[in-house]
């Protein structure tokens, strides 16, 4: 159930921004969905204490950063869960790379990236084929 309540929240994320997404298409940039989860639970509040001060906050901090910035477009922590979803623009997988493993909580949580199609682009795509079937039927 965890799992599709991030995916659930990753969807939303995704409808919120399809604006954004055809305008950046033009830009030669890339969309990426990325999610981070799954980090190592607390044993005692000195342990709380040092995680959320030496890991949680600055990769906070990081992430407000990248998004003022514009590298993130949106994004947030779906509610009640220790997750990162955000959408990510980047001109390549080698730049999604190097951002996400210089955010502090890159070691200790499980990172999903995925390169996104824009919504244009798979519309275009889509009348390709159709326009294709009904040249074969005829």
């Amino acid at each position: 159930m965890r799992n599709t309540f991030v995916h659930s929240i990753a969807i939303a994320v995704i409808i919120t921004i399809s604006a954004a997404w055809s305008q950046a298409a033009e830009n030669g940039k890339m969309k990426y969905l990325v999610i981070g989860k799954d980090g190592p639970g607390f044993t005692s509040p000195e342990q709380a204490l040092g995680m959320l001060e030496k890991g949680i906050l600055p990769t906070l901090e990081a992430l407000i950063k990248l998004e003022k910035e514009g590298k993130i477009l949106a994004g947030g922590l779906p509610l009640g869960d220790r997750a990162f979803v955000f959408i990510m623009e980047a001109s390549s997988h080698n730049e999604v790379d190097e951002l996400i493993r210089d955010l502090p909580a890159w070691g200790a949580l499980k990172w999903k990236v995925r390169p996104l199609q824009s919504f244009k682009a798979r519309a275009d795509k889509e009348r390709s084929v159709v326009k294709k079937l009904r040249s074969e039927q005829g």
